[in-house]
């Protein structure tokens, strides 16, 4: 017979996990005394214990290990149980394996630039949105041509919301597409709402594209430019918008016309994107987003289109505006 402190010892555990392994009916003592309490096991107890050990070391719970140990879980359960085991640590594996790529970017960044970057990015899905919208067609996706395009979109977009009173209920959101590929959308471009042009968001510079995406040169630069802001089903129902069944519930990217001089749309979710956040000025935008196209490229994604712009926050002073970027990403 062996004290409790000696059968630990020989075991490479605790005296506190033996006493819990009895409280649980895992590994009960050969004997115990019935005066001072004392806990002896047998020698042979040490194979039951070792087992216990290398079962909770493939990750089995105290409980799966109880009934494996008490047959209740017959050799195709017990397949299945590590087959399973086994994707679990091939997930945590990948896990790991794409956050050592992110530190190892994180210190290429500080070793060449020798700064800590501010711009911390973040991949997540974005969720479907309802939104009321303007939309237009700009020469390019350059700021340059899309800043004289959105802000009266934006303007206008605004006052006939008030109008038809919807109120918003959420942030701006802006995103972009390709031009169709017409002659007519062309001679178009650059063209906008006849409305007062307040300050607004700009745009962001365009992700890497190779001709063949683009089309013909004159396709390749123009953009279409939609300007929206997040409502809700029940203020258009209340405005009496004629939208055809359009909701949040049912995705769509093809905007509908709601009979109040915009129309709606329901953003589709994007299921990985990497996204930062930019303060300050549109007018700045460039640095933010040079830093993200890096990290995208770093961290072994590539992008998947053109990035939205969600206005989290949009006072008089630019300067303390919030704007999230949120580019869609695929792995490389």
């Amino acid at each position: 017979m062996f004290s409790i402190g000696d059968f630990a010892q020989y075991g490479r555990v605790s005296a506190r996990m033996l006493r819990h392994y009895d409280a649980i009916g895992l590994l009960r003592p050969a004997r115990t005394d019935p005066v001072s309490g004392y806990r002896y096991y047998e020698a042979a107890q040490l194979a039951r214990l070792n087992r216990i050990i290398a079962l909770k070391d493939l990750g089995f719970s105290l409980q799966q290990v109880g009934a494996i140990l008490a047959e209740e879980v017959s050799v195709p359960e017990l397949r299945g149980m590590l087959r399973l085991r086994r994707a679990e640590l091939e997930a945590s594996l990948a896990a790991a394996g794409a956050r050592l790529a992110q530190v190892e970017a994180r210190l290429r960044t500080i070793e060449s630039e020798g700064r800590m970057s501010a711009d911390d990015v973040v991949v997540k899905r974005t969720g479907a949105v309802l939104l009321a919208e303007l939309s237009g067609i700009a020469a390019s996706y350059g700021p340059e041509d899309i800043g004289p395009v959105i802000q009266p979109l934006y303007g206008e977009l605004c006052r006939r919301l008030e109008t038809a009173g919807v109120t918003p209920a959420g942030p701006g959101l802006a995103y972009y597409e390709d031009a169709p590929q017409t002659p007519e959308a062309r001679r178009t471009a650059g063209e906008a709402p006849e409305a007062p042009a307040p300050e607004a968001p700009a745009a962001t510079t365009p992700p890497a594209k190779t001709a063949e995406e683009h089309g013909p040169t004159w396709a390749r630069e123009a953009i279409i430019v939609h300007a929206g802001i997040v409502i809700t089903e029940e203020a258009l129902a209340k405005a009496g918008a004629a939208t055809g069944g359009t909701s949040a519930s049912i995705p769509t990217s093809l905007p509908t016309p709601t009979g109040l001089g915009f129309d709606v749309v329901t953003l589709p979710a994007l299921d990985c994107a990497a996204t930062v956040v930019h303060r300050g000025p549109m007018s700045r935008i460039l640095p933010t987003v040079q830093n993200l196209a890096h990290w995208i490229d770093a961290n072994g994604y590539r992008s998947a289109g053109y990035a939205r712009e969600l206005y989290l926050e949009c006072p008089p002073d630019q300067e303390k505006w919030v704007t999230e970027i949120q580019e869609p990403v695929v792995r490389a």
